[in-house]
């Protein structure tokens, strides 16, 4: 059972709230210009085509897409921004990563370890737990979208890596360099996921019950609240029960 899968679930639902449009864009905006700054065509740089295809996903304006390429290649004025990762446990031991995309450095850093120390998770060195996880393309699909073998066949053809059971969804995992084709595939075949991304995936997870998954819920919740967090990665499984009644 993968917390990831879930908690992809949850962030999707809570995501299709007009409040969070906003936040949802902004962040995308941020992470198209960041990979605009290594080229501004898409067809050349493969992070900035995974970051339009996430664009185009939440329905953003393709105006708001090519200002957002303009400022990372320097036609259009915008902010300098520094990328970096902070390490850190949550609740039982669980391993944390947070990818940072800031103007203030020192801003965000005071900002994650607020967030860690209030809701029981503490910073950590750099290589703590970041060797836990791997970048993988990761497609959550619902069960009642697509039959196993079916899915299987199609990821299996597109160059997909894993087909993973994960209670009410389907995870797909792939190398980041077949992302874009599996998941091309799958829309094809008329199937729609829950969400979509290359992220930084657990090689294993650590299960959490009670009073440690409502903390690790809310330090999650706390961290991706931070205006400079664009990901949060960890490796906690709550079950399916839990997970929605601390989420409500």
């Amino acid at each position: 059972m993968s917390g990831h899968s879930k908690w992809a679930t949850i962030k999707h639902k809570k995501g299709a709230l007009d409040a969070k449009r906003g936040k949802i864009f902004t962040r995308l905006i941020k992470e198209i210009a960041m990979a605009a700054k290594s080229g501004g065509d898409p067809d050349m740089n493969p992070r900035l085509r995974t970051a339009i295809l996430a664009a185009k996903s939440e329905n953003m304006p393709a105006d708001n897409i090519k200002r957002a390429i303009q400022r990372g290649t320097g036609e259009l004025p915008g902010a300098n921004y520094e990328e970096f990762v902070l390490e850190g446990y949550g609740p039982g031991g669980v391993a944390l990563l947070a990818e940072i995309s800031t103007d203030n450095r020192n801003r965000s850093v005071s900002e994650i370890r607020h967030a860690f120390g209030k809701n029981n998770g503490n910073m950590a060195e750099a290589g703590a737990v970041s060797y836990m996880f791997h970048k993988k393309g990761d497609i959550i699909i619902p069960k009642s979208a697509a039959k196993e073998d079916d899915l299987m066949n199609i990821i299996l053809e597109a160059g997909g890596e894993d087909l993973k059971d994960d209670g009410e969804n389907w995870e797909i995992l792939t190398a980041p360099s077949a992302y874009e084709g599996v998941l091309e595939a799958v829309k094809k075949a008329g199937i729609t996921p829950i969400a979509s991304s290359v992220g930084m995936i657990p090689d294993t997870y650590i299960k959490l019950e009670g009073h440690q998954a409502a903390q690790m819920i809310r330090l999650m919740e706390a961290l991706e609240d931070c205006d400079d967090v664009q990901n949060v990665h960890s490796n906690f499984d709550i079950d399916q029960k839990t997970l929605e009644e601390v989420t409500g």
